[in-house]
């Protein structure tokens, strides 16, 4: 293989343990502003709706317009620490002047909702991870409340953090866009928003680089556009509206706005997510039949998604004529409840499709199954936090105290079953390397 000297940038990250707090990433990056004032610019780049500072750093002077965002999606850290890394390689490794672009790094676009997450930000273990999970309801997403109007849908009215965005986008017109992302489990994945062959296949490539395999199983989402093995072409939310439609689906015209890369659109910006996993697992990259039907694995992950959304949606409704405290777990609970039975019709309506009657591969099987058993403990742990808000501020009515205490045990019943898993956390280091070497690798892409 051909020496990259990106690549070997991003293979010497030393070793790196958990994630740091809102208040940490920011004294980290604001400490090297300072001790640098000529090579970093700060400013504040807006405010989050509970009057956090949301901060802009730029480093460089190129043509290119690189835009970075971390904390997209307050539950997804990885993001924090490659940021911290990518501006030491900014201000150290002579090599990435040669990119010829003007940085601008978003830090934690959503302050507020990564601190809701914070408690599990120095473990790798799955049990504080879900017991502290928070993931906000769609229209409170940074990455899905930028404005749509497209047929049946409109949603105009994106939350301050996505206002920052869109006025810093607005500014720059950015040449590369990546948001931080991350994924739970299995393997790495990524979206581009262009069908660049040379840079999917440069993507695909990557993880193994670091020791982590791809995720070959189930797409996310049903209809993806595959660009390479793990890569695909990041859907427009006007394409996930046809498709719903074209499967008979009801629009989703209440779950959100757009993403970055439908706002994007407008300025011709290549747009890339890399998508790394938490905890990994061999099974993830295993393309090898099985004598199950795929038919019959979607079927029994929709199975699952409705049991899973008659539970919440019963213990949710018992609970909310006396709930009391408007708060963002509520609002994601009342969101991603119901989300639960569409996305299970959503999976039924695929049964038919004559491409399903195959045998499912290793990936596959595992990466349903994985699913249905991460969302009961992601939203049956967020609904748990929305009772527990009652209970703790003791304004707990009868009914809610119910209602708590059944999520409480189911809660705790899905996490002794997370035992035979076999997930194994992945070392932080490479996590952060595969990222940082694929944001690396867009820009010089775009740069030619």
């Amino acid at each position: 293989m051909t020496h990259d000297p990106l690549l070997s940038l991003a293979q010497r990250l030393p070793a790196i343990q958990g994630f740091p707090t809102v208040d940490e990433l920011r004294a980290d990056l604001l400490s090297l502003q300072k001790a640098h004032p000529d090579r970093i610019a700060h400013a504040v780049l807006g405010r989050s709706r509970l009057d956090e500072p949301i901060d802009h750093f730029t480093i460089g002077d190129g043509p290119l317009q690189v835009v970075i965002a971390g904390g997209v999606h307050p539950n997804e850290p990885i993001g924090f620490r490659t940021v911290q890394q990518l501006v030491r390689l900014l201000l150290e490794a002579p090599e990435l002047a040669d990119l010829a672009a003007t940085w601008h790094i978003v830090p934690c676009a959503d302050p507020d909702g990564a601190r809701l997450n914070e408690s599990w930000f120095a473990s790798a273990d799955r049990a504080a991870y879900f017991e502290g999970f928070y993931r906000p309801a769609p229209g409170e997403q940074v990455e899905w409340s930028f404005p749509f109007e497209y047929k049946e849908a409109w949603f105009d009215h994106p939350i301050p953090e996505t206002r920052a965005l869109m006025a810093l986008f607005d500014r720059v017109r950015p040449d590369v866009f990546v948001g931080l992302h991350n994924a739970e489990f299995g393997g790495v994945y990524f979206y581009l928003n262009q069908d660049d062959a040379t840079l999917a296949r440069e993507l695909r490539d990557l993880p193994a680089a670091f020791g982590l395999p791809l995720d070959v199983g189930e797409p996310e989402m049903d209809g993806l556009v595959r660009l390479d093995d793990a890569v695909f072409r990041a859907p427009l939310a006007r394409e996930r509206y046809d498709h719903r439609e074209a499967r008979g689906l009801p629009p989703e015209t209440r779950s959100g706005g757009a993403g970055t890369a439908d706002y994007l659109e407008r300025y011709g910006t290549t747009t890339m997510i890399a998508e790394l996993p938490y905890w990994t697992h061999p099974d993830a990259a295993d393309t090898t039949p099985t004598d199950r039907l795929y038919r019959d694995v979607v079927a029994e992950k929709a199975d699952s998604l409705d049991e899973l959304h008659v539970l919440l949606q019963r213990i949710l409704d018992a609970a909310r004529p006396s709930l009391t405290i408007d708060s963002p777990f509520r609002r994601a609970s009342e969101a991603f409840v119901p989300g639960m039975g569409q996305a299970a019709t959503a999976e039924r309506a695929r049964l038919g499709d004559p491409a399903l009657n195959r045998p499912a591969t290793v990936a596959e099987v595992f990466g349903n199954r994985e699913v249905a058993r991460t969302f009961r403990l992601r939203f049956g742990g967020i609904l748990r936090r929305a009772l527990a808000a009652e209970v703790d501020a003791g304004v707990a009515r009868g009914p809610v105290r119910a209602a708590s205490a059944e999520i409480d045990a189911a809660f705790w019943a899905w996490l002794a079953a997370e035992g035979d898993t076999e997930l194994v956390p992945a070392p932080v280091e490479a996590l952060v390397g595969v990222q940082l070497a694929a944001v690396l690798a867009t820009v010089r892409r775009r740069r030619g």
